[in-house]
């Protein structure tokens, strides 16, 4: 159990407020400067995020929000369950956290000067650590519950590519079986697969990619998106083929269909779609009974990805309904039959369409279309308890919003 922060911590951390507010993403930078000086710790991390820095800015707002909140810590319940989750994904382990802990003091002090006296420091190393046995708690919990069960195991597994396929001009399906022969832990609809490969020009990538399957114990799919200049993705569609093998740590992630209690409308754009495949896949073999929307936005029919199988699961539930967006649709595409609507998913339409006072909203896909839905969503008064989201990358100014 933690001992709880003293009055005069509580009291020196939220007095860093303002300065964390101007020049947090520079203290985030230099600590991730630091880190990355010990190849190790370096090699836990998505060094893509780092390049564009969205996980610079990502952490700096995590960081404002624990000052922010620390007195309040029910507030960050999401975040520390998000943090906890991806650290599982990535095989962060508490042997880890004391390098975080030295880069992040050695930051504060670099980047504000004068103003981290010793007792500012001091203070920060105390919140520090709070937090870090809270999230240590809550890694090796999730760790030991996949490993109790059927088919699960802690750090990396290898898999086997049992097949390869193209689901659209820029989407590719992957079919992974573990190498051992043995089960797979099932996972939550949602969640995802963090993986660690070489490729030509750039060793130890990590990328998390969604599962894009209900779970069956024996295997698990990805779909993955062929990013411009993307070395990963470019490297799993050129490079890997049937019979090789990718290593992987156990399903993480918060985001995941829950219980089946109200409505569920699935929103997904782009690539964004993959969990939500899982979930109906699960919504049509356990809950014959739920209502379902599943809302999906393209640029057209070329990239739209895995539009009969939808249909089909569609079909066979018989509760659900398919609602397809073309915002740059092609000679080929056909209102009405390719497609339901051209343009974007709107609040309007999802008003006027599927059932808004009532269902549970799952949303997947760029930040522009998330950025649009989620805060659309909320300023047309459906609770945050109905709205639920992921997409690809850190979650940082959403979030924050």
């Amino acid at each position: 159990m933690t001992t709880p922060l003293s009055g005069k911590t509580i009291a020196l951390v939220k007095a860093t407020v303002p300065a964390l507010t101007e020049h947090g993403a520079t203290i985030t930078g230099a600590m991730y400067k630091r880190l990355f000086e010990t190849d190790h710790i370096r090699a836990l991390f998505n060094q893509a995020n780092q390049e564009s820095g969205a996980q610079v800015k990502a952490l700096a707002g995590g960081i404002l929000a624990y000052a922010r909140n620390i007195d309040n810590l029910g507030a960050l319940g999401e975040l520390v369950e998000r943090m906890a989750q991806k650290h599982v994904g990535y095989h962060i382990l508490p042997e880890h956290y004391p390098y975080v802990a030295t880069a992040l003091l050695e930051a504060i002090k670099e980047v504000l000067g004068e103003v981290a006296t010793d007792e500012i420091l001091e203070a920060w190393g105390e919140a520090y650590w709070f937090l870090a046995v809270i999230l240590q708690g809550r890694e090796t919990d999730i760790r030991q519950s996949v490993e109790a069960q059927e088919g699960g195991w802690s750090g990396w597994r290898a898999f086997v590519v049992e097949s390869k396929v193209r689901e659209s001009a820029v989407i590719t399906s992957f079919v992974l079986r573990p190498q051992d022969g043995g089960k797979v832990v099932a996972h939550k609809p949602g969640q995802f697969l963090t993986f660690a490969f070489d490729t030509a020009v750039q060793k130890g990538v990590k990328r998390n990619y969604s599962i894009s399957q209900a779970a069956n114990g024996e295997t698990y799919r990805i779909s993955v998106k062929r990013e411009t200049h993307g070395v990963a993705s470019g490297h799993l569609h050129d490079a890997i083929q049937v019979g090789d093998v990718l290593m992987a740590t156990p399903p993480a992630g918060d985001f995941h269909l829950k219980p089946a209690e109200r409505p569920v409308v699935l929103l997904s754009g782009g690539v964004g779609m993959t969990p939500m495949v899982a979930m109906l896949e699960t919504i049509a073999a356990e809950h014959p009974e739920l209502e379902a929307h599943f809302v999906h936005g393209a640029l057209n029919g070329d990239v739209h990805a895995m539009a009969g199988h939808v249909k089909a699961l569609a079909a066979a539930h018989g509760g659900t309904r398919v609602s397809t967006f073309y915002s740059e649709p092609t000679a080929g595409d056909v209102l009405g039959q390719s497609h339901d609507v051209e343009g974007f998913v709107s609040i309007a339409w999802l008003k006027a369409q599927t059932p808004f006072d009532t269902a549970d909203f799952y949303l997947c896909g760029p930040k522009p279309f998330l950025r649009i839905l989620v805060q659309g969503l909320a300023q047309a008064g459906v609770p945050s308890d109905r709205i639920h989201y992921e997409f690809f990358g850190p979650a940082d100014e959403l979030l924050a919003a």
